[in-house]
């Protein structure tokens, strides 16, 4: 091709446009990533993504968190707090973030008693939590704990034997009661012999199977709450009402005679047939999208006929090989057909009714009188919570009938093999494989190139 001038000014005009286009493209591209982000999280089980529950908490906060960390002005710390809560700031655009050096704020640290590293100062509607622990878990904790308005009071009846949430023996609840706590729910003891009633401000009334009759005048006292609009979980056991009567029949809840056997527990290594699996939730709202295993021990199956304006939905539900066995336990344990109660067995209900006259203003929905009745309390105890998703359900269920529907148990997130175990062996080959053979090989390749370049 012949180079002209004409040729030479299209060339240049060409390049001259190409740098401007290429300039354009740049700017359009930086301006883009300003006012849009992307981001993927490749992790195995994607710990670098906030849960679908600490979402649905910060869903329930519409106004501005605040969140003051109080670390010095640089290192690892600094940068780990910041990653940790920016996932929260993807998804509320109203949350806020300050760092505070300690050191050039002294009194405010005496003040708030801050005293590690890294701790944090979270505030929304006037409301304070401090916490200590950088993880997701404890961060959504407390502002589930700060999204309530009111301070939720989950009342323990005692005096009859009862499991304690302050105690620590087996089949005490104390390890529940501390996850509660963590929830934001305050947590008391009532003995209906000395009180003249069950508080207004009572979220949940618990009766955690009791061991003796409860006397009539303490009965008198849980209907009334029941006629006032309180929330109640019943933790029954296989043992007997115990003076309770009346209550059922008021709820319309009776219970199968016998004791819960499921043979299905033996593929899960569980020698005892008291054991019960539980894998079928039903269609409730308490256990919407609940998908865990729970086991519960000693069981008793629940029947509700609903009275008057109660309504009731059974939630828990053994397996078809399963049935309420009226005999001795002991020895080998077969059906009888004549006594026995075949499954599946209903091990749970929810009985609801509304409540026409409890109307917070004009636009405001009737609020639901909430009761869930569970034919075991074991699965709650010290001993079996930690058990499939035992937990979770027993979060669930206080969650729902202090009408927090939203609230549930945030599980934490840990790295998939994060760690790499190796045998003395396979460490010694890797590490001379590095140390030694590879640099050898390109050593001797090096060489042998020289050689052959050198004779040519």
């Amino acid at each position: 091709m012949k180079v002209t001038t004409g040729s030479k000014r299209q060339i240049r005009l060409q390049n001259i446009l190409f740098v401007l286009l290429f300039v354009l493209v740049v700017g359009l591209l930086a301006w883009l990533s300003q006012r849009y982000q992307y981001q993927a999280d490749w992790t195995a089980n994607n710990r670098n993504t906030l849960s679908a529950a600490s979402v649905s908490v910060l869903e329930q906060m519409p106004e501005q968190i605040s969140v003051s960390a109080f670390t010095v002005n640089s290192g690892a710390m600094r940068q780990h707090i910041a990653d940790l809560l920016g996932r929260y700031q993807r998804y509320k655009k109203s949350f806020e973030l300050e760092f505070i050096n300690p050191d050039t704020e002294p009194e405010m640290v005496r003040q708030l008693g801050i005293q590690v590293d890294g701790e944090l100062l979270l505030e929304y509607q006037g409301r304070r939590e401090q916490i200590a622990e950088l993880n997701e878990q404890a961060i959504t904790n407390a502002l589930q704990r700060l999204s309530r308005a009111a301070e939720p009071w989950v009342v323990f009846v005692e005096g009859h034997g009862e499991r304690s949430p302050f105690g620590k023996a087996n089949h005490d609840l104390q390890v529940w009661a501390q996850q509660l706590e963590a929830k934001g729910f305050h947590l008391q003891g009532l003995n209906l012999a000395t009180a003249a009633l069950v508080p207004d401000n009572t979220s949940v009334l618990v009766i955690a199977g009791p061991q003796v009759n409860f006397l009539p005048g303490e009965v008198r006292l849980i209907e009334d709450y029941i006629a006032r609009g309180g929330n109640l979980l019943w933790l029954a056991d296989p043992d007997g009402m115990f003076g309770l009567e009346p209550l059922a029949e008021q709820l319309g809840v009776s219970f199968e005679p016998g004791v819960i056997v499921d043979p299905t527990a033996q593929m899960f290594s569980i020698n005892d047939p008291t054991f019960a699996i539980v894998g079928d939730y039903g269609l409730h709202p308490l256990v919407d999208g609940f998908e865990v295993l729970t086991i519960f021990p000693r069981a008793a199956g629940v029947m509700v006929e609903p009275q008057g304006q109660w309504q009731a939905d059974g939630f828990l539900f053994t397996t078809e090989r399963s049935w309420s066995e009226t005999g001795v336990l002991a020895g080998e344990i077969d059906f009888d057909e004549l006594a026995d109660v075949a499954g599946p067995l209903s091990l749970a209900a929810a009985v609801t009714r509304s409540l026409d006259n409890d109307i917070a203003d004009d636009e405001a929905e009737p609020k639901q009188q909430r009761i869930v009745v569970v034919g075991d309390g074991d699965f709650l105890s010290n001993t079996y919570l930690g058990n499939g998703g035992n937990l979770d359900l027993g979060m669930n269920m206080v969650n729902w009938l202090s009408r927090d529907d939203q609230l549930i148990a945030v599980p934490s997130k840990t790295a998939l093999d994060s760690s790499l175990n190796l045998s003395r062996n396979a460490s010694m080959v890797i590490g001379f494989g590095f140390l030694i053979f590879l640099p050898a090989i390109l050593l001797l390749s090096g060489l042998g190139i020289w050689l052959k370049r050198r004779k040519a």
